[in-house]
């Protein structure tokens, strides 16, 4: 029989399904653990070395436990503003010369910030190891810090905050979610901060910051790639092990979020096309065992174009134009959210039952073993890919040390996701997506309310 051009993929696409269906599917071959070793020296910094002698390059990852959660009130946005101040030079290094110095040696150099951590890395030929390993403890124990600079850097902030977050359609969402969401934990804020919090830092500020959070004993040096291990600690160790430890202990007072007793409900207006609608969950942290269903949870709900949520709000409802949703876990407990932009001629309220909907489905009817399959298969090529180079490598390590506190989770977390099972999945949806954990926000087009 002769298929229409039509027809063709929807057959196929049917008896895929029920060969899926019959054929029991394998399980992700388990890759690779990563080698490394891990020492602390006296000041308190942790170094990790991990040999990858493939390619002739080394990648240097400085990691200080610090991050937007960390930032005292009405000084949000600070930890960002700090990121941008360490290339305005230090004591041997001029502004701006350390991204160009690593450039000049065919190399590459940048940073980013988080809630939770700062991290500034570089990746180049190796026998600039030594290169790298200076210029990195020449600025966490020199850093130039003055007038000019910080106000020139703040203002570069502030017009970041304009292009990503200020002048882009629906770039106000994660913000908006987060200030309804929290009541206390300074995840209420996003990482950038406010204008109004940026202009009010002072000079006094960022070397209170400096001395408070950039210190040995709050950094882990990462150090992938060619090269040998005894040299490679011996060089941190002269480099590092001269600067002093912090005058007192990192502050970790962090304010912990109350729990909700009821659902919290919001309508605002924002300066949008469309609406959109927000049902947001509180979840747990990473690293707690409810994380590892709560990932696979977040992959069957949005991973791909067949993922829950897209299917059912976009294809088979047409209720939104743009359906998504993510489970945002991170140090400290976050949150598990689902966004619908609202198709033209839909209800925010048809499409706010629908987003419902599909977390009900998980508590009531579950997920069926090809779900869990698809998805512990799409965590595996994540998993894998995530590891091929010298910076994928040492971002995995450095996060279990830092975020975990426990360096063997940058391998040990594997087996946990292949052995999550269909009943992990509902019993997490049952304890976390219930309608006291609720925030339900409808963001409407300014001056379409009644």
């Amino acid at each position: 029989m002769r298929l229409s051009l039509r027809a063709a993929p929807v057959v196929l696409l049917a008896a895929a399904a029920v060969v899926s269906a019959l054929v029991p599917v394998q399980a992700a071959v388990r890759p690779p653990k990563l080698q490394y070793q891990m020492t602390t020296l006296p000041n308190g910094l942790r170094v990790i070395l991990s040999e990858d002698h493939s390619t002739p390059i080394v990648h240097v990852r400085v990691t200080y436990h610090v991050g937007s959660k960390n930032e005292p009130p009405g000084r949000t946005g600070f930890a960002h503003l700090f990121e941008h101040m360490m290339f305005k030079g230090s004591k041997n290094v001029e502004p701006e010369a350390h991204t160009s110095t690593i450039s000049s040696v065919g190399g590459r150099a940048n940073a980013y910030t988080t809630e939770d951590e700062t991290t500034f890395w570089q990746t180049l030929p190796s026998h600039y190891l030594p290169l790298a390993l200076w210029m990195e403890a020449d600025r966490m124990a020199t850093l130039r810090i003055d007038e000019d600079a910080f106000r020139r850097e703040r203002e570069v902030v502030k017009e970041e905050r304009r292009m990503r977050i200020e002048n882009q359609p629906y770039g106000r969402l994660q913000e908006m979610i987060y200030d309804h969401a929290f009541r206390v934990h300074p995840y209420k804020h996003p990482t950038i901060g406010s204008m109004a919090d940026l202009e009010a830092a002072t000079i006094d500020d960022v070397r209170d910051f400096h001395r408070t959070y950039y210190v040995p004993e709050n950094a882990v040096v990462t150090v992938v790639g060619d090269f040998d291990p005894a040299q490679a600690l011996q060089l941190v160790t002269q480099y590092f092990g001269r600067i002093p430890k912090a005058a007192r202990p990192v502050p970790r007072d962090i304010p912990t979020e109350p729990p909700m007793n009821g659902e919290r409900r919001a309508v605002v207006e924002e300066a949008w096309p469309l609406p959109a609608v927000v049902v947001a969950y509180h979840i747990t942290y990473d690293g707690h065992p409810d994380a590892y269903p709560l990932h696979i949870t977040s992959k069957i709900l949005s991973d791909g174009q067949s993922a829950r949520i897209r299917r059912e709000l976009i294809y088979n409802k047409r209720l939104a134009l743009s359906a998504f949703g993510s489970g945002n876990i991170i140090e400290d407990p976050n949150l598990f959210f689902a966004v619908a932009i609202v198709q033209p001629g839909q209800t925010p309220e048809a499409a706010e039952r629908a987003l419902i909907a599909e977390f009900e489905k998980l508590k009531t009817e579950g997920v069926t073993p090809q779900e869990l399959q698809r998805a512990q298969n799409q965590f595996a090529r994540d998993y894998i890919l995530s590891r091929e180079t010298v910076e994928d490598k040492a971002m995995h390590l450095s996060h279990a040390a830092v975020i975990h506190d426990d360096i063997t989770t940058a391998d040990g977390e594997f087996d946990i996701f292949m052995n999550v099972t269909v009943a992990d999945v509902q019993r997490v949806a049952r304890t976390y997506f219930n309608e006291q954990n609720r925030i339900v926000l409808h963001i409407l087009p300014r001056g379409s309310r009644r």
